[in-house]
This record gives C-alpha cells, sequence and structure tokens, in this order.
C-alpha cells in the first residue's frame, strides 16, 4: 500500500513540498494564505478548500515520507 512512498527518494518529497507546496511564492505562498483563511472562517468556497489541500499535499506526503523513513517502531 505503501510501496510509492517508501520506493521514492526522500529528496523528491522535499523538492515537492518546497515547489507546489510553496507555489506561487510571490506575493504569499498559497499555502499561508489559505491556512490563514482557514483560522479566520473564511475558507468556504470549493475552490479555495480544493486549492488548500492541493498545496497542502505535498507536505502531508513528506510527513508520511519522513514518519515511514524515521518513525518509532511498534516494536
Amino acid at each position: 500500500m505503501f510501496s510509492f512512498i517508501d520506493n521514492t527518494p526522500l529528496t523528491m518529497f522535499i523538492l515537492f513540498a518546497l515547489t507546489l507546496g510553496l507555489a506561487p511564492f510571490m506575493p504569499e505562498p498559497h499555502l499561508f494564505e489559505k491556512t490563514r483563511m482557514l483560522f479566520q472562517g473564511q475558507l468556504v468556497r470549493p475552490i479555495d478548500i480544493f486549492d488548500f489541500l492541493f498545496h497542502f499535499a505535498p507536505w502531508a506526503l513528506l510527513g508520511l515520507k519522513l514518519w515511514r523513513t524515521y518513525g518509532v517502531s511498534a516494536g
């Protein structure tokens, strides 16, 4: 199930998060803008929700990769 994440190098996830996760860089990354909107209760339009998830996904995948690579084992 996690073979894609396990077989992909960590550097790819880092590059993915830094480029797509923070794009566009000017005037402010969408992820920061949409996160602020979420905490202010203004993230209500479907396009804004999609945009938030689109820019958050690379960071979630990076976190999952780090957890799968360096996480504490259950045994």
